[in-house]
């Protein structure tokens, strides 16, 4: 799989968080690499990239609390918890790259971030997750 490919499936792993308890996410992490819907791409994961994804998800949760932190000083007049469930996933995957991957350059992480919400957000959710993450640049 290619960067932004996994890129996209940690971004799908991730916004389970926001229709699940933590204690279920393990169950959903198991569901998501299971089964075989192509609407995920969990059919066509490796295993390299299995434990590339799950890899970055555990990191990303680890981090959670100041990945949302850092998001609530940053974006003036919005908190996390008045932020759509897309875009907000989004935000908290570039936010958890700039902060905390060394690998991936903060216009790469922006970029990358952007383009995910042109294909999964709503009309001006591109622009409000550039807002966002500008912040941080």
């Amino acid at each position: 799989m290619t960067r932004r490919q996994l890129r996209e499936q940690i971004f799908k792993l991730l916004f389970r968080i926001e229709f699940n308890s933590v204690e279920d996410m393990k169950e959903q992490c198991g569901l998501f690499f299971e089964l075989s819907d192509e609407d995920t791409g969990a059919d066509n994961i490796e295993k390299d990239s299995e434990e590339y994804i799950r890899g970055k998800y555990d990191d990303i949760m680890a981090h959670l609390d100041e990945i949302d932190a850092a998001i609530n000083e940053k974006a003036k007049g919005w908190t996390t918890d008045r932020m759509g469930k897309v875009d907000l996933t989004i935000i908290r995957l570039a936010v958890y790259e700039i902060m905390f991957d060394d690998d991936i350059p903060t216009g790469v992480a922006i970029n990358e971030a952007v383009e995910l919400a042109k294909e999964f957000g709503q009309d001006e959710s591109y622009s409000f997750v550039n807002g966002v993450l500008g912040k941080f640049a």
